[in-house]
């Protein structure tokens, strides 16, 4: 059991690492205005998350495997408590509908659609298609 939680500590932790380089770097690129930061990780985390959950549920791996990349790094990497708390921000702001409402909206339907992207690309990987 120790060695297993050593194993998501350790993914979760290079997930923070990531998450806080890649959202820093967004947010300073295009503004603090709407949080893309957040947008952006999320939603590379959810391709990522597809692409690997296939990856993973289709090989004989050892389940460390999908402790360190699914539990660990990804798990550490998106971040929905972020994505609420901005989106309440948004409403606290008077940003009712351009703001709250198109996050909510965008990272649901962005979300799974990269999720389901990540999901075929993994297959025609399997299958050697890609």
């Amino acid at each position: 059991m120790l060695i297993r939680c050593l194993v998501v500590a350790t993914g979760g932790a290079a997930g923070a690492v990531c998450r806080y380089l890649l959202s820093g770097w967004v947010q300073d690129r295009y503004g603090p205005g709407y949080p893309l930061g957040t947008f952006v990780v999320n939603m590379t985390g959810c391709l990522a998350m597809g692409f690997f959950g296939t990856v993973i549920a289709s090989m004989t791996l050892r389940d460390e495997w999908r402790l360190l990349i699914g539990i660990g790094f990804l798990g550490a990497y998106t971040t929905f408590s972020t994505f609420s708390f901005e989106t309440l921000n948004l409403i606290a702001s008077g940003r009712l509908y351009r703001g709250a409402l198109l996050n909510v909206a965008s990272s649901v339907l962005v979300g799974l659609t990269a999720a389901y992207i990540g999901i075929v690309l993994a297959r025609l990987l399997l299958r050697g298609r890609l």
